[in-house]
């Protein structure tokens, strides 16, 4: 289940390999080293030597989205309410699709214009900038493509931080209900908790082995994590499905809509749902015939989106008001169960790495090129270590897993893929006089985008800073069966 997704590097000085892996996913889609081997744009009698079948794309794009944000989703349907938060997650869903697919649509064009095999994000809106009508964003083109470098290193942070969050959370409850876990899943009754150390404490005790992770500079190694992480959910994700649609109490008592306060927060964990418009460029570079790239990435995304709505809703109807950040720590205290939370923690232990890449690659080269030859690996490897710090300590002041996801959702999830992709084809494609009604579809989509941006950081910040919400995770102290 490995899969790597590679793409040029935003950096000027040269070109580094990024492993793009998208926010609810951790996952990657290994790319050759040169992206000669492939285009997206070729003519198909020039068909890649090398190169994924439309199966095989359908199946990294599926995985690819089926990651942590999952999670969270089912917290993210209490939100909005059942019937607020299905169609959401529905139209939200699907306008990501048509993001993503004007995302290709405009890689192609430049890549055909320019004869180029291959343009990441960043570069396909530089391009679009200097091909639209105003001079001013011509002049500011490099920034527009420094900016999307900026949002997916923070989009990429930020999963490592909700990362971390997840791992002391699950392991906090793990530890302090083992005393009292048995073999009996059908046992009824409270648990016998063990009290622990603080969950910041658990945050901390796992930085020294994300640190010896981060100094994997080997892609294949990162491979074999890959692999093994990937595994590990997948057969977690099977348990965790198989027990919350038994014994679904009933569902009218549930609100369809929820109070348009919180509405917010649903909207940020959504975004960080589906935010794995990165990985769409380079996966349609690596298959074999890219004519049916399109085809594939419906039907995929069609699929997650279905999978998407029948988790959230099943686990709200199964948990209702008691659901929690994330849904595992629902689940019984029953060695069966507590395998999930136990597989998951190993397999997202492994996935920083994953997601940690993208920033390393972007911010180490640029470090490393700023001291003497000499220095290169200690500035290499000391960089590496302050960046794993700087998320240890941006998860310690902000633990609550749910308003982490919604923060980065907000923040930089719902700019990579609302409000870019549709300014993109204006600029694109303005010269070949568009149809005022796409102009009006995608200002209405970027005005949507940036309201979510706006409203749901306030709204996530605004809930993190009430006294009300300690430092410490209130989901790692209550159980349920």
């Amino acid at each position: 289940m490995s899969e790597t997704s590679s793409a040029e590097g935003p950096q000027e000085a040269g070109v580094f390999k990024l492993d793009i892996i998208s926010p609810g996913n951790d996952q990657k889609l290994q790319e050759d080293p040169g992206f000669s081997d492939g285009s997206s744009t070729e003519p198909p009698g020039q068909g890649k030597p090398k190169g994924i079948t439309g199966f095989q794309a359908l199946v990294h794009l599926v995985k690819g989205n089926v990651g942590t944000g999952l999670l969270g989703l089912p917290l993210a349907m209490k939100n909005s309410g059942l019937l607020m938060g299905s169609l959401s997650l529905l139209v939200m869903g699907y306008i990501a699709l048509h993001c993503m697919h004007i995302l290709v649509r405009c890689a192609q064009r430049f890549c055909k214009r320019l004869n180029k095999p291959f343009l990441d994000y960043g570069e396909t809106v530089m391009h679009g900038m200097e091909a639209g009508p105003s001079a001013w964003l011509k002049k500011h083109a490099l920034w527009g493509r420094h900016l999307v470098v900026f949002f997916l290193i923070v989009t990429q942070l930020g999963f490592c931080c909700v990362y971390i969050v997840f791992l002391a959370d699950n392991l906090k409850q793990i530890v302090e209900a083992i005393n009292s876990t048995t073999t009996n899943c059908h046992v009824d009754g409270p648990m016998l908790l063990t009290p622990t150390m603080d969950s910041r404490l658990y945050m901390l005790a796992f930085l020294p082995f994300l640190v010896l992770l981060v100094f994997f500079r080997n892609l294949r190694v990162l491979t074999v994590l890959s692999l093994f992480a990937n595994i590990s959910m997948l057969v977690s994700l099977v348990i965790l499905t198989q027990y919350i649609v038994q014994d679904i109490p009933d569902p009218s008592q549930l609100p369809l809509v929820s109070s348009w306060k919180t509405y917010p927060l649903f909207f940020g964990t959504a975004v960080f749902s589906y935010e794995s418009i990165g990985v769409v460029l380079p996966l349609e570079n690596k298959m074999k015939d890219t004519r049916h790239f399109p085809v594939i990435l419906s039907l995929g995304m069609t699929i997650v989106i279905l999978l998407y709505i029948l988790v959230a809703t099943l686990g709200y109807l199964r948990f209702g008001d008691e659901i929690m950040a994330s849904i595992t720590l629902n689940l019984p205290n029953c060695w069966l169960y507590q395998s999930v939370k136990i597989l998951y923690v190993l397999g997202i232990l492994c996935s920083y790495t994953l997601q940690f890449y993208i920033p390393a690659e972007t911010i180490v080269p640029w470090a490393v090129s700023k001291v003497p030859q000499r220095w290169a690996l200690l500035t290499d490897l000391g960089t590496r270590l302050v960046m794993v710090c700087l998320t240890g300590v941006l998860a310690i002041l902000i633990p609550r897993l749910d308003l982490v996801l919604a923060l980065v959702g907000s923040v930089s999830s719902s700019a990579l893929a609302f409000i870019i992709p549709p300014l993109l084809e204006i600029t694109t494609f303005y010269s070949d006089g568009l149809n005022p009604f796409i102009i009006v579809k995608d200002v209405l989509i970027s005005i949507l985008g940036f309201l979510g941006f706006v409203v749901g950081t306030y709204q996530a910040l605004d809930e993190l800073m009430r006294p009300q919400h300690p430092l410490t995770f209130s989901n790692s102290t209550t159980f349920l069966h």
